[in-house]
C-alpha cells in the first residue's frame, strides 16, 4: 500500500512551495488515523465523528485514515482532502464485524468473535505498511481497543495520541483486558478522553495525568444553523437518535413515555441496531416511528424538528455506556430543548434546568416527570434552548479540530527512528 500525499506542500505568497529554514520546500507532517466505527460513503447514516475530526487534522497534517473494510465501500479514496484506505480482514461473505460498533456486534451474535484474531492480525498487516510506505510522523488511535494495541506492536517507533470514547474505558472490564489497556495507554504520547470522569479514571490506571487531556468531539455549526433555518418545530415531537443498543437506553424511554396519557406526544426514533425488533414490540400501541439510519443532514432535521430530544443512556450490563454523545451536541447545535440522563460527559453539556434537563440514569418516573414538564413548560423549553445553543458554541469543529492539532504537533515532535 502506497500512501499519496492528500495536499500538495504549502505554497508562500510569492506561489512558490514554502521553504523551511535551510530553504528547502516545506513538508507537512504525515498523520494515520486508525479507527474501526468509519461511514463508508459520506452521510450513510454511520457516525462520522472520526471523518469529520480527520477533516480538520487535514489542515495541517497530510491525512490518511485505515480503516475495516465495509460492504459498499470503496476500497481507497480521498474524501474532502482525507485520504481512506480500507483493509479485508474476512472472507467477504462474513464480513460484519466492524460494519458498526464491533462490541455491540460481538452482543448480538457471538459468533462473530471468530472475527475478533482475523482483525487484529488484519490490522495490524495494514498498519505495518502503512508505515513502512507512508513514514507518518504521528498517528492518531481512536479508541484503546483494538486501534492502539495494534499501533502499539506494529508501529512502536511512531508517536501515538489515544483518544478514548467511552466503551474502551467503561467496557472490556475483566482483570486482563484493564492490564492490557493500562500497558497500552502508559506507552501513548498522549491520551485524550471525552469527558473528565474517564480522564480520572486513567490515571487511577497510572496513566500519567500530565499524559491525558479532556478533548471531546465537535460538532460542524453550519449544517446544524441551516437544519434549523429550514425546518419547523412540531408541537409535542419527541426526537431520540443513535444506535439500538442497550446503553443508549430506548427501552426506558418507551416506559416513561407509555406512562404520559394527559400530555399529545409522539416519538421519532433515528437509528438502527439489533435491538430495533425488540424495541418496535415495546412501543406497540403507541404513537412511535423508528425511521432507520439516517444521514447526517436528516438527522440534524429530525432534532430541529423536536420541542424535545431525549438522551435516555444507561449503562450497559457489561459496563459500557456513553463517553459523550455527538448527538447530544449536534441536539445543542441547533438550539434543541433537551431531556438527558446525568452521565459523566453528559453533565458537561446539560446544566440542569439552564441548558436541559437532567434525570438518573434508567429512573423511569424521573424520566416521566422531566418529558412531561419538557412537554408543558414553554418558557422552560425557550431557557434550555438559549442555553444549550451557547454551550455548542465551546464545541464547534473548528475549535475542537485546532485543539486536536496542537495535541498531534506535539507527540509528532518525539518520533524516533
Amino acid at each position: 500500500m502506497r500512501l499519496r500525499p492528500t495536499a500538495e506542500p504549502a505554497e508562500d505568497p510569492a506561489g512558490g512551495a514554502a521553504p523551511g529554514q535551510d530553504g528547502a520546500p516545506h513538508r507537512r507532517s504525515r498523520l494515520l488515523v486508525l479507527a474501526s466505527t468509519f461511514p463508508a460513503r459520506p452521510d450513510d447514516g454511520v457516525p462520522a465523528f472520526v471523518l469529520d475530526l480527520a477533516r480538520h487534522e487535514a489542515e495541517e497534517f497530510d491525512t490518511v485514515v485505515l480503516t475495516p473494510r465495509v460492504p459498499g465501500a470503496a476500497a481507497d479514496e480521498v474524501v474532502d482532502g482525507v485520504r481512506v484506505v480500507r483493509y479485508p480482514y474476512f472472507p467477504r461473505r462474513f464480513e460484519d464485524l466492524a460494519d458498526g460498533a464491533i462490541l455491540d456486534n460481538l452482543r448480538a451474535r457471538r459468533s462473530r468473535v471468530l472475527q475478533v484474531p482475523a482483525l487484529l492480525v488484519a490490522q495490524y498487516l495494514a498498519v505495518r505498511r502503512a508505515v513502512r510506505a507512508g513514514r507518518p510522523d504521528v498517528v492518531h488511535a481512536h479508541w484503546a481497543v483494538p486501534q492502539a494495541l495494534v499501533a502499539t506492536l506494529a508501529a512502536p517507533r511512531v508517536p501515538m495520541v489515544v483518544t478514548t470514547h467511552g466503551g474502551d474505558v467503561y467496557a472490556l472490564r475483566a482483570a486482563p483486558l484493564v492490564r492490557l489497556k493500562r500497558w497500552v495507554l502508559r506507552r501513548a504520547a498522549h491520551v485524550t478522553t471525552v469527558n473528565g470522569e474517564m480522564r480520572e479514571r486513567l490515571t487511577r490506571w497510572g496513566v500519567p495525568e500530565a499524559g491525558t487531556s479532556v478533548v471531546p468531539m465537535g460538532v460542524e455549526t453550519g449544517p446544524a444553523a441551516a437544519a434549523r433555518a429550514r425546518t419547523a418545530r412540531v408541537p409535542g415531537r419527541v426526537v431520540a437518535v443513535g444506535r439500538l443498543v442497550e446503553k443508549k437506553g430506548f427501552a426506558v424511554l418507551l416506559d416513561a413515555l407509555r406512562r404520559i396519557d394527559d400530555v399529545a406526544w409522539e416519538l421519532v426514533v433515528v437509528g438502527d441496531g439489533p435491538l430495533r425488533a425488540g424495541l418496535e414490540r415495546r412501543a406497540a400501541g403507541l404513537p412511535v416511528t423508528f425511521v432507520g439510519q439516517r444521514g447526517k443532514d436528516e438527522v440534524l432535521d429530525a432534532l430541529a424538528s423536536a420541542e424535545v430530544v431525549v438522551v435516555p443512556s444507561v449503562p450497559a450490563s457489561n459496563g459500557d455506556q456513553e463517553g459523550l454523545p455527538v448527538t447530544l451536541l449536534e441536539a445543542a447545535a441547533v438550539g434543541a430543548a433537551v431531556v438527558a440522563s446525568d452521565l459523566p460527559g453528559i453533565r458537561d453539556v446539560v446544566q440542569d434546568d439552564v441548558s436541559g434537563l437532567l434525570v438518573p440514569p434508567g429512573n423511569v418516573d424521573a424520566l416521566v416527570s422531566a418529558l412531561r414538564r419538557a412537554l408543558t413548560d414553554r418558557n422552560g423549553r425557550e431557557r434550555w434552548q438559549t442555553g444549550a445553543g451557547g454551550v455548542a458554541g465551546s464545541y464547534t469543529g473548528d475549535r475542537i479540530g485546532e485543539r486536536y492539532r496542537a495535541v498531534l504537533r506535539a507527540a509528532a515532535g518525539r518520533r524516533t527512528d
